[in-house]
């Protein structure tokens, strides 16, 4: 574990290989070599933080923070892990508040490169 951060409902941890995304009844698994981007969102209009069934392989999650930095995460695939078991879900996107920690971590651990080269910390974290 490098990273992890709780507040309020969900929580955030960044391993060597994977981020998870925690909730009370569910667990969102993403490799990190399955991130393909990571870029700013704007959270106004999203719902709180779901699983959107109807979408069946192309799920995603929508998050609002008042305050907070929102990102969009794109992956490959992700695993849920539920109180059903667990499946996986393919190519889906996630909108989530992330500090500039958590979102220095991601960025560093899945060997994203900002565009317009430097690193993250260049870009103000976003």
């Amino acid at each position: 574990m490098k990273l992890s951060h709780k507040k309020q409902g969900y929580g955030y941890t960044v391993t060597t290989r994977e981020f998870i995304i925690q909730k009370p009844h569910a667990n969102y698994y993403l490799q990190l070599a399955d991130i393909l981007s990571i870029i700013p969102a704007e959270p106004y209009g999203l719902k709180p933080l779901r699983h959107l069934p109807e979408w069946p392989e192309h799920a995603g999650l929508v998050s609002v923070a008042p305050g907070s930095r929102h990102y969009r995460i794109m992956v490959r695939r992700a695993v849920l892990h539920n109180r059903s078991g667990m499946r996986t879900i393919a190519s889906c996107d996630f909108i989530l508040p992330l500090d500039e920690r958590m979102f220095r971590a991601v960025v560093n651990w899945s060997g994203l490169d900002p565009i317009g080269g430097g690193s993250a910390e260049d870009h103000g974290g976003g």
